[in-house]
C-alpha cells in the first residue's frame, strides 16, 4: 500500500507521537479486556452457584407445599391462595461500570408481609412454604441481575476485542510504516545533500 504523507521532520515528530499514543490505548484496551473477562468468569462462577441453590431452594419449597396440602387441604389452600395480595414491584438501577452500564435490581427487603389469614388458620408448614418461595424469588432476582451483567461485559469484551484490534493490526503497523518510510526518505535526502555539498567543495 502506498504512503501518502509528505516526508518532513514535522510530519514525523506527529507521526511519533501518534504510534506513543496508539500503543498506549492498545495496552489500556487490551488490560481492559483482561479485567472484563475476569469478571466474566467470576460472574459464571456465581451464575452456577445461584443455579444450584435455586434448585435445592425449589425442591424444599415443593416438599413445604405437599406438607401444607396434607395439613390444610387442598381447598383451604387455594382460598389462602387466592387471599394473598399482588406481589410488590422491583425497580431496576443502572451503575457504571468501566464505561459499561451493569443492571441493579432493586428490591423491598426480605419481611413478612401482612397475609389474609388469621392466627388460627395458620400453620408452621405454610409458613415454611411461604419463606421457601419467597426465598426462590429473591434469589431468582439475584441470578437475574448476574446473567444480564454478564451478557452485557460480553458484549463490551468485543466491542473492546474490536478496538485492540484495530489498533494493534492497522493503525500500529500503519504509522510504524509512515515513520520508517518518512525516516528513510530524509536520510536519503540528508546523503544526497551532504554528497551533493562535498562535490561543490572538490570543485573550489
Amino acid at each position: 500500500m502506498a504512503i501518502k504523507i509528505t516526508p518532513t521532520k514535522a510530519n514525523l515528530i506527529k507521526a511519533k507521537g501518534r504510534l506513543k499514543f496508539s500503543i498506549k490505548g492498545y495496552e489500556l484496551l487490551d488490560k481492559k479486556r483482561t479485567i472484563l473477562i475476569q469478571e466474566i468468569m467470576q460472574l459464571v462462577k456465581e451464575a452456577e452457584l445461584i443455579e444450584k441453590e435455586i434448585g435445592q431452594m425449589f425442591r424444599d419449597a415443593y416438599e413445604a407445599l405437599q406438607q401444607v396440602c396434607i395439613s390444610m387441604g387442598l381447598n383451604h389452600l387455594e382460598e389462602f391462595a387466592l387471599s394473598v395480595p399482588p406481589e410488590i414491584g422491583f425497580e431496576i438501577r443502572a451503575k457504571g461500570v468501566m464505561g459499561v452500564d451493569i443492571p441493579e435490581v432493586i428490591y423491598t427487603e426480605r419481611r413478612e408481609r401482612n397475609l389474609a389469614f388469621g392466627f388460627n388458620e395458620n400453620n408452621p408448614a405454610l409458613d415454611i412454604a411461604i419463606k421457601k418461595f419467597n426465598d426462590v424469588k429473591y434469589l431468582s432476582y439475584q441470578l437475574a441481575q448476574v446473567e444480564t451483567t454478564a451478557y452485557k461485559l460480553s458484549l463490551e469484551i468485543k466491542k473492546t476485542q474490536k478496538s485492540a484490534n484495530a489498533l494493534d493490526k492497522i493503525q500500529i503497523p500503519r504509522l510504524k510504516a509512515e515513520i520508517k518510510y518518512i525516516q528513510d526518505t530524509i536520510e536519503e535526502k540528508e546523503r544526497e545533500e551532504f554528497f551533493r555539498l562535498k562535490k561543490v567543495k572538490n570543485r573550489r
